[in-house]
């Protein structure tokens, strides 16, 4: 991707997508970003419709250019019908169910299937994909229902939403506005699609709908993965914890990447903290047995599980999203309908592209290995509440002037909050049970194995999410910690954390409504603006523990 003085350029070629500007495209408020298509891949498009025409032109039954579909295949129509045939495709999978696919879905998933299609096997007009392009530069966004999609034969439900508003039929946001599609397609100056033969077909028959749950999932997990680490420093730096326990040697020792990265993260987060303090102080305060045979230590020489085994769960998500941000990566440059034409050799293969395993195993790991994240952070969150673990910080966190005013016991703090995170805690575990184990036979049993896919991927979703939501209560506990503490004592990137959290969240003086306040912190997390506070650093998230290629640049 590249900036020009008033617009961001991007040219897809169905190989070079990297999720960095996948959420760019997906995730624009305004309307210059322009997508355009390769010249390259227009020549491989032009030459597989060529070998597609020749082919309906000879009445060769092909799946999905002359015949129906599924169980249907034996259905041959004429080339005359060809067209009408993919239209009536599109038309009777409008039967979508549940809340509306948000926008930045909405728009991955349209510029997924618009990479993917240009990638040339799939035989369609390089103006259908120009045709996609003009959707997201227009701000035409079509209403899709999420449920529907087995993840195979690809998201056909879903994807048919998308369809359906290329040939003027459903709704759409159209820059925000809701109305018909045929309107809005009109009052741009774009005439609705009129489909030849295998369009349809190529159009809804892929994975590109979870892909884009599943790919937006990822990253959003990964800025989780940076919020994990900053959460587990100002734990045991309001608790006085023991710094040793992220010593390099201890990791390496063990050697996951993902791992000695998180190690490394709350080290650096913890440098300057005059809370913390290390195995070497701790043995310098102890007595000494002196001949004795027994005695009982002062103090710990050991945190407990969830803050000195942070990086060991943390790093698990770390390096998951470094293999599932190469699967998804390579899933957005594929092929992944049925059939497909060989541009090199003119033949017609039929196959299974469509099947969306490779997406339901990224979305089931990044599920459990999120939820396990939550988890972490809310047993971090209960031992800064009660006052049996909290090192004499008060109980639940109540402003010990409340007795000063002569209102002793009557504030509870952030009792309510450890009882909302740990409920959404739940949520977010139930969630990470597997849904790709699910296959149900459909369709005639001809699609006797799918892969639930999509399924997955919104439950991957949802987890981030409700992770996203722990992570807030988790922090704004935690600055209050460093209210209780004194700033001034605290690490200074745990300074500067509390400083952002402080400039729109204040100081629990009394009981009182906290919703909003979990709402502020939610958005510092997701926009990057924490981790932009803390590091000095804008941009994007950690993908894991390895660099990204780099992105495609259309001069």
């Amino acid at each position: 991707m590249t900036e020009t003085l008033h617009r961001t350029q991007l040219s897809i070629d169905g190989a070079s997508l990297r999720l960095a500007d996948l959420v760019t495209v997906a995730r624009a408020t305004r309307d210059d970003i322009v997508v355009g298509l390769d010249p390259a891949a227009v020549s491989v498009m032009e030459t597989t419709v060529q070998l597609k025409e020749a082919l309906v032109a000879k009445d060769v039954p092909g799946y999905g250019l002359t015949t129906g579909f599924g169980d249907s295949c034996t259905r041959q129509v004429s080339a005359a019908l060809a067209g009408r045939l993919q239209q009536n495709l599109i038309l009777y999978h409008l039967n979508g169910v549940g809340p509306q696919t948000p926008e930045d879905v909405a728009r991955a998933a349209i510029l997924i299937r618009a990479n993917c299609l240009s990638r040339g096997p799939s035989a369609v007009r390089p103006d259908l994909v120009r045709a996609l392009l003009l959707l997201l530069e227009r701000q035409i966004v079509p209403l899709i229902p999420e449920r529907g999609s087995l993840g195979a034969s690809g998201d056909l439900v879903p994807l048919s939403y998308i369809a359906a508003a290329l040939i003027g039929e459903g709704e759409v946001l159209h820059r925000g506005r809701r109305r018909p599609a045929r309107e809005a397609l009109a009052d741009e100056g774009i005439a609705p699609v009129v489909l030849e033969p295998k369009e349809g077909l190529a159009l809804i028959n892929g994975t590109s709908f979870g892909a884009a749950f599943a790919a937006l999932a990822a990253w959003d997990a990964a800025e989780l993965s940076w919020v994990c680490d900053l959460a587990t420093a100002m734990t045991v730096d309001v608790l006085g914890g023991n710094v040793s326990h992220y010593a390099e040697f201890i990791h390496a020792s063990k050697g996951h990447p993902g791992q000695l990265r998180s190690a490394a993260v709350i080290r650096d987060l913890l440098a300057g903290s005059s809370l913390t303090t290390t195995y070497e102080e701790i043995l310098s305060r102890s007595d000494r047995l002196d001949g004795r045979d027994h005695q009982l230590l002062t103090q710990r020489i050991q945190d407990k599980y969830s803050v000195r085994c942070a990086p060991h769960v943390n790093g698990v998500l770390r390096d998951t999203l470094t293999w599932a941000v190469d699967w998804l990566e390579r899933e957005i440059n594929s092929s992944n309908d049925n059939p497909l034409f060989d541009p090199d050799t003119g033949e017609l293969h039929h196959g299974g592209n469509f099947y969306a395993g490779h997406v339901g195993q990224v979305a089931e790991s990044l599920k459990i290995a999120t939820a396990n994240v939550a988890d972490l952070l809310d047993r971090q969150l209960a031992l800064i509440v009660d006052e049996k673990f909290n090192g004499d910080l008060p109980a639940n966190l109540v402003d010990p002037a409340t007795a000063l005013i002569g209102e002793a016991n009557l504030h509870h703090g952030f009792k309510g909050m450890q009882i909302a995170c740990s409920s959404v805690t739940a949520e977010a575990l139930k969630l990470a049970a597997p849904a790709t184990v699910f296959s149900r036979s459909t369709e005639a049993h001809n699609q006797d194995k799918v892969s639930m896919a999509t399924t997955a991927a919104r439950d991957a979703r949802t987890v981030v999410e409700l992770t996203r939501e722990v992570a807030a209560i988790h922090l704004l506990a935690l600055a209050q910690a460093v209210d209780l503490r004194g700033p001034h004592n605290a690490a200074p990137a745990v300074r500067r954390a509390h400083a952002l959290i402080r400039e729109h969240v204040p100081f629990v003086d009394r009981d009182r409504r906290m919703d909003h306040d979990i709402h502020r912190v939610v958005e510092l997390i997701r926009s990057g603006a924490l981790r932009a506070a803390v590091t000095g650093h804008a941009g994007p998230p950690d993908l894991g523990s390895a660099p990204l290629p780099p992105s495609p640049v259309e001069e």
